[in-house]
């Protein structure tokens, strides 16, 4: 009768654990069932810190553990390392006056950073993390530089990074309405320079380097299965597959880091937990985003946050001439500023309109000088009455449009959505094309963002908001700094760098 919630919290973390790994076991990973130590006859083998995943996050906690002295083992399921990771263009989104910044004449500061994030994260917004990583961002992109990545002195004007020998450039709404009227825009999207723009691969080969040489171990073929714990709920260790099929059970006396990526190939978890990225056309991910991690928190007790959260990318540019033309919804009107940020653009049509469907449409001038691959033509027509009525739009919705569009455009005005001056032509220039952009028949990338909910130090948090000892996650595994709509390209490579050193430096802390 007079128990607390705190003692509760404590007496009943372990009946809390049962019911919370039949829920994880409900979505097809019944592998994920903690293991109780007193069920473990003996360890086949004993580090100071397990990493689960060896992509940005996982990594970077490895590499800071070393620096602090403990040992760290990671554990890849696949044969090469890295994780999504290195197949990212490997921009992290970094700011507050780096090193980058200053060469290449640019003033940011950590308030303005600070503004913009705060500001274009919405009501989803952690201001603790924001604030933290805000700070420690130049130090950060220091660091970086420190452990082998490199950057080039030279600035691209492009929205996307387009130039194989560029590393700085505007990676996400900072120049757009109306977040460049509340903070100081500035670039912030910082990229390894890479011929084929996969700068994800460089950036993860040269942080996999200075790990190892740190003395980290990297195990590839080995994929962690469910963790182990004492009987106070705190995780002693993971029991193990390795490549020969054998179950292994490893010590982990500092802690373990989850950090094996999203959920984006669990179909299942996304039905379940977001049904607008499950309606998307190409889940973006390595092979093993399959929701493990997650899982494996869930099922001692991890609290999850933003689940339906993800990153949506609807890529119209390069060339940025296709922004001048206007995106329509199934009603013929315009729902998002064409100027921003493709996460952004992608996340209103996923999230925001209930058929998924819209049209980005231009003139002769703007449209595509070829067949694009990222996009069918829905229409064309030489005027534009004829086009809305071969995309069966309302009658006269279309025609409206365009004319309230062009009446402001040739003064370069958008009263509406105040798209940028540069940006701003009238459609008058025959034929009149419409591009579908819908979720259906549209090449539009996606991934999850939902994780584990951990505070500043990348402690998983429980369901009563406290930290189950020596658990972790970082990278996509948690629900970290990214948000949906996404602020930028490069929040989920800082945050997974940024915390996953954090993890790596708590778990140093702690008593073997």
């Amino acid at each position: 009768m007079g128990e607390s919630k705190a003692d509760y919290g404590r007496r009943g973390f372990l009946k809390q654990i049962g019911l919370a790994a039949a829920g994880a076991a409900a979505f097809g990973a019944e592998a994920a069932t903690p293991k109780a130590r007193k069920d473990v006859r003996r360890w086949d083998a004993t580090t100071d810190l397990l990493v689960m995943g060896s992509g940005a996050g996982g990594i970077s906690a490895a590499l800071e553990a070393r620096r602090n002295g403990i040992q760290a083992l990671v554990l890849e399921k696949f044969h090469v390392p890295g994780g999504s990771s290195s197949l990212s263009g490997g921009v992290c989104y970094l700011g507050g006056g780096t090193a980058l910044q200053k060469a290449l004449g640019f003033t940011d500061t950590v308030e303005d950073m600070y503004r913009y994030m705060m500001a274009a994260s919405g009501l989803y917004a952690d201001e603790k993390k924001i604030q933290l990583y805000c700070e420690g961002s130049v130090a950060h992109f220091d660091w970086l530089v420190a452990n082998g990545v490199h950057y080039a002195q030279k600035f691209s004007e492009e929205k996307e990074i387009s130039i194989p020998d560029g590393s700085l450039y505007y990676c996400g709404s900072e120049l757009v309405h109306p977040y460049r009227e509340q903070a100081r825009p500035a670039p912030r999207g910082h990229v390894p320079p890479s011929p084929h723009l996969i700068g994800g691969r460089d950036l993860m080969k040269a942080l996999t380097q200075a790990a190892t040489d740190a003395g980290a171990q990297l195990k590839l073929r080995c994929s962690a299965e469910r963790l182990v714990l004492e009987s106070d709920g705190s995780v002693a260790g993971v029991e193990v597959v390795d490549e020969k099929g054998q179950r292994l059970n490893i010590r982990a006396r500092r802690g373990v880091v989850l950090a094996a990526g999203g959920f984006i190939h669990n179909r299942a978890m996304l039905e379940r937990f977001a049904p607008e990225l499950a309606r998307c056309s190409v889940p973006w991910g390595r092979a093993g985003d399959l929701g493990q991690g997650i899982l494996m928190g869930m099922a001692v007790g991890g609290a999850v946050q933003r689940m339906h959260h993800g990153f949506v990318i609807l890529p119209m540019y390069p060339p940025e001439t296709i922004l001048n033309g206007i995106l329509v919804n199934s009603r013929g009107q315009r729902f998002v500023p064409e100027d921003g940020y493709y996460g952004l653009v992608g996340h209103e049509i996923a999230f925001k309109l209930d058929d998924g469907q819209a049209y980005m449409v231009v003139d002769k001038a703007h449209a595509f000088a070829w067949k694009d691959f990222r996009f069918n033509v829905a229409a064309e027509a030489p005027s534009i009455g004829e086009l809305e009525g071969k995309l069966k739009l309302p009658e006269g919705a279309l025609v409206q449009t365009v004319e309230y569009y062009n009446r402001y455009a040739k003064d370069k005005r958008d009263p509406l959505l105040h798209k940028a001056e540069k940006y701003l032509a009238p459609l008058k220039e025959a034929p009149f094309v419409a591009y579908d952009v819908g979720l259906k028949n549209t090449f539009m990338p996606v991934h999850t963002f939902g994780g584990l909910q951990t505070n500043t130090d990348a402690q998983v948090i429980n369901a009563w908001g406290d930290p189950i000892p020596g658990l972790y996650a970082s990278g996509r595994t948690s629900a970290g700094l990214p948000v949906a709509p996404y602020i930028g390209s490069g929040v989920s490579i800082g945050d997974g760098t940024f915390f996953g050193r954090r993890a790596g430096r708590h778990a140093a802390g702690r008593k073997a």
